[in-house]
């Protein structure tokens, strides 16, 4: 299917979808993709339902965007990704990427505080924490039953009050808002303390007592996080701004 090379350009063929009411996504990464890497494209656009489901069956295959080159068929995008060296990661595979990005941002927005309001460590590394938390409690919110079921193989509490996994999301998330305010540290002091020692007490049994194995539902019950280290200092951090948060309260006059 590729057209004759006479000028040493690489050259591909791009079979995809491009139609009134639908322009495939995956199409435009692998029109995108093969420009990055050099090559000539001879962009053919399957315009209505009835051409393109004739090319899948003229080809044998289930899905489109379709790459060749060279007359040989590469597949779609994540076929595209993998013929350049990039394949697609697996949805299973350990990762500790979203937990990373997380705390990065958190520390990003604490130090454009920090360096805005011009008052000090101290302050920056509690909005720091709790930022983190809110971001954290955010990810598990988008799906509480989710998480919740990840929650149970490893939270000592949760497996006996099952209600807590449902819940533990929301109380980090206002143990955290009201931390950035500072506000009302009565509650978010013990909250920040109690969950955080709790998750604690969990992770390293099931991690190091037990030797188990398991994703973290630190970023949501969908996380290919592993259940650890990470999961860990989250915890402690809590713990340790509850901690923070009541001595403070304890030493302002």
């Amino acid at each position: 299917m590729a057209r004759a090379d006479t000028k040493g350009t690489k050259t591909a063929d791009l079979y995809r979808m491009v139609m009134p009411e639908h322009v495939c996504p995956y199409g435009i990464k692998s029109k995108y993709l093969l420009e990055s890497h050099g090559f000539d494209i001879d962009d053919h656009w399957l315009e209505t339902r009835e051409q393109t489901d004739a090319f899948k069956r003229e080809q044998g295959v289930e899905a489109t965007p379709q790459t060749f080159v060279d007359g040989e068929r590469i597949g779609g995008y994540d076929d595209l990704r993998a013929y350049f060296g990039n394949p697609p990661r697996d949805k299973d595979e350990p990762t500790y990427r979203p937990v990373i990005v997380i705390f990065a941002v958190a520390a990003l927005i604490a130090l454009s505080l920090a360096l805005g309001l011009r008052d000090g460590v101290a302050p920056a590394i509690q909005r720091f924490v709790a930022l983190a938390m809110c971001l954290l409690a955010v990810q598990k919110l988008r799906d509480v039953e989710s998480f919740s079921t990840m929650f149970l193989n490893y939270d000592l509490l949760a497996r006996r009050f099952v209600p807590y996994a449902y819940v533990y999301a929301y109380l980090e998330a206002a143990a955290g808002i009201l931390m950035v305010g500072r506000i009302w540290p009565l509650i978010s002091g013990p909250i920040a303390l109690f969950i955080g020692a709790v998750g604690a007490v969990s992770v390293f049994k099931a991690v190091y007592i037990d030797k188990r194995e398991l994703k973290c539902a630190c970023v949501g019950g969908d996380s290919s996080t592993p259940l650890g280290f990470v999961s860990m200092t989250e915890s402690l951090m809590m713990a340790a701004m509850g901690v923070w948060t009541l001595v403070r309260l304890v030493a302002t006059p």
